[in-house]
């Protein structure tokens, strides 16, 4: 889940400067930019969990029905990298340095998330503060769905899938307003 969501962001964070000439020669609709993006992710990530599957299958691990949370749960990552790929991309259209930025800011954010580490290890008085973390449900249920064979926790999924869709909306709200003016800007 996490490299598909760093895949995502790292990808929109450049996409519209990289993609500047073919945006300033050809009309076309710009929106397609991201869902290319997130599309290439999406098959990069696929054959990625079939490699998984096997590893698991390997060792003994067949797969089981619990799996198919992974359906809504890639949906609420996928909403949640382009929410925020499409805001950081336009941001970086006009604020180079967010490009600069985001990259350092997306390894510190894996260091805080329980992703090479369980989450019952963090002391009580951080857990509140690891709260806020969007990518820590996510992660919590992948999980739970993959290794320990149970139902994610829908309550703290809905919560997140509700942020993820702000995001998204947010995000396609700043594309729409930002998309005359990057042509200009690029």
């Amino acid at each position: 889940a996490w490299s598909y969501f760093a895949e995502i962001i790292s990808r929109c964070l450049t996409l519209f400067i990289d993609q500047g000439n073919l945006m300033k020669k050809m009309r076309f609709p710009r929106i397609t930019l991201p869902v290319i993006v997130a599309g290439s992710c999406l098959l990069n990530y696929v054959l990625l969990f079939a490699s998984i599957l096997l590893v698991f299958a390997a060792l003994g691990q067949w797969p089981h029905w619990q799996m198919l949370w992974l359906i809504p749960l890639t949906l609420v990552v996928t909403a949640l990298a382009v929410g925020l790929g499409l805001i950081l991309g336009v941001l970086n259209v006009f604020v180079r340095d967010v490009g600069q930025v985001i990259p350092i800011l997306l390894q510190v954010w894996f260091w805080f998330t329980p992703i090479v580490y369980p989450v019952n290890i963090i002391p009580e008085q951080f857990k509140s503060v690891m709260g806020i973390n969007p990518m820590l449900p996510i992660v919590t249920a992948y999980h739970d769905v993959l290794v320990y064979a149970r139902a994610p926790d829908l309550q703290s999924m809905a919560v997140t899938a509700a942020v993820a869709a702000g995001l998204m909306l947010l995000g396609l709200f700043m594309f729409r307003r930002a998309a005359p003016e990057m042509v200009d800007v690029l």
